[in-house]
Parts: C-alpha cells; sequence; structure tokens
C-alpha cells in the first residue's frame, strides 16, 4: 500500500516538473512567435513607435514624461520613479503592428501613473521585485527545484508564496495598461479595425507570460506541500 503511494507520489511529482516546463517555455514561446509576425506588418499610417507614444502621452496631458530609447528584446517598460517610457530600438524605430501595441501599452502604465492605480503604486512599492517578473515563471521553477532537492520545504513554500503575491498583483497591471492602450490606439484614430484587432493579439499574448507564471508558482507550492506530506508519513 505505502509502496504504491510512494510511487504515485514520486510519478506525480515529476508529472507537475514536466507541467511548469511546459507552461513556462510554451507561454514565452507563443508570446516571441507572436511578436516576431505583428513585427513584420507594417502599420497602415506609416508612424513609428515613438510617434505613437508622444501621441498618447501629449492627449493624456504628460508633455513631461520623457520616451527614451533602450537595448534589449522586448525590454520595454515605464519608469514611474523617473516619469520615463523606455522602448527598445525595434519598437522606439519600427512602423509595425508590434511597436504600436508595445508603445501604447507602456504608456497605458503612464497613464496608470498618472491617475493612480492602486496596483501600480503597490508594485511600485516592491520595485526591487519588478524586474523578475517576466522570468517568474523560471524563478519559481528553480526554487522549488532546489528547495524539493535540498529539503528547504517550508522555506521553498514561503518564497513561492513572495512569488505569487508579486504574480498576482501584475496581473491586473498589465491587463489594465494593456486596455488603456488600445483605448488610446482607438480614440487617437492610429490604427483601423484590422489593425487594432492585431494589437489586442499582440498584447493578450504578453498578457499570457504573466498567467503562466502564476500557473506554474501555483504549481510549484501544489508540489512542495506534496512533497511535505510525503516525508511526514
Amino acid at each position: 500500500m505505502y509502496d504504491n503511494y510512494f510511487y504515485y507520489s514520486y510519478s506525480f511529482n515529476y508529472l507537475l516538473i514536466a507541467l511548469t516546463f511546459v507552461i513556462t517555455l510554451g507561454a514565452q514561446f507563443y508570446i516571441n512567435s507572436k511578436y516576431k509576425r505583428t513585427k513584420k506588418i507594417e502599420n497602415k499610417r506609416n508612424i513609428t513607435g515613438y510617434d505613437v507614444a508622444r501621441k498618447i502621452l501629449d492627449n493624456n496631458d504628460l508633455k513631461n514624461v520623457k520616451i527614451e530609447k533602450t537595448g534589449g528584446l522586448l525590454s520595454d517598460h515605464y519608469d514611474p520613479s523617473k516619469k520615463v517610457v523606455r522602448l527598445s530600438s525595434d519598437i522606439y524605430d519600427s512602423t509595425s503592428i508590434a511597436s504600436i501595441s508595445v508603445a501604447a501599452h507602456e504608456c497605458g502604465h503612464a497613464i496608470q501613473d498618472k491617475n493612480n492605480y492602486f496596483f501600480l503604486r503597490f508594485r511600485s512599492f516592491i520595485l526591487p521585485l519588478v524586474n523578475i517578473a517576466s522570468s517568474a515563471g523560471y524563478i519559481a521553477i528553480l526554487i522549488g527545484l532546489f528547495a524539493g532537492a535540498l529539503g528547504f520545504i517550508k522555506i521553498g513554500i514561503a518564497a513561492e508564496l513572495i512569488i505569487l503575491l508579486f504574480q498576482l498583483i501584475t496581473l491586473p497591471v498589465e491587463f489594465n495598461a494593456s486596455s488603456r492602450g488600445l483605448k488610446q490606439i482607438e480614440l487617437l484614430n492610429i490604427a483601423d479595425k484590422e489593425e487594432k484587432s492585431k494589437c489586442r493579439g499582440m498584447l493578450t499574448a504578453a498578457a499570457l507570460t504573466y498567467v503562466a507564471a502564476v500557473a506554474t508558482s501555483l504549481l510549484e507550492i501544489l508540489r512542495l506541500v506534496l512533497i511535505l506530506n510525503r516525508n511526514k508519513r
């Protein structure tokens, strides 16, 4: 009886590990493929990511917010402490659907900041953790694996819960920024109906990476709890 229990317990453990990798890598693959496709589609108005960002910011009385070019791929972000929208080179200079989407999304964060959006304020409070958001799924997996292998189960669970809290705070911030960005695209006639649909698809794919990170953390917490219960037997 106990032999069967441990056999199925270990099998389920490996299944959860595999599932976390599939979810995390799958979400990353999806956003990368979506980005590559929309990056190749030029917008009909031939406006760059910088033009879109400046237009949205000015329309929302955010002329004080600067726009800077930054390195890296999909490294775009809004810095509420310095009031700066930073766009990667591919977004800043490009006239693609991807550039419209990402620029509008980051400006959505600037509008959140202006309107004192609660979840953005709370996330800014824990700013040192913000940089792990995009890779939180991988971090959750690593913590889970090391905690399980070294026997630090309770510490691992506590760490996973902290990551999960940050991810849950991040979700409404990202979805709301995309919603605000898409609204600006429509309001300012930046894209037609077909282009807006492609923009929505791009931003939805980006948001799914955060959803995947939440799912990964939940699975890792479940796995560590099962290991803890198994060790008590």
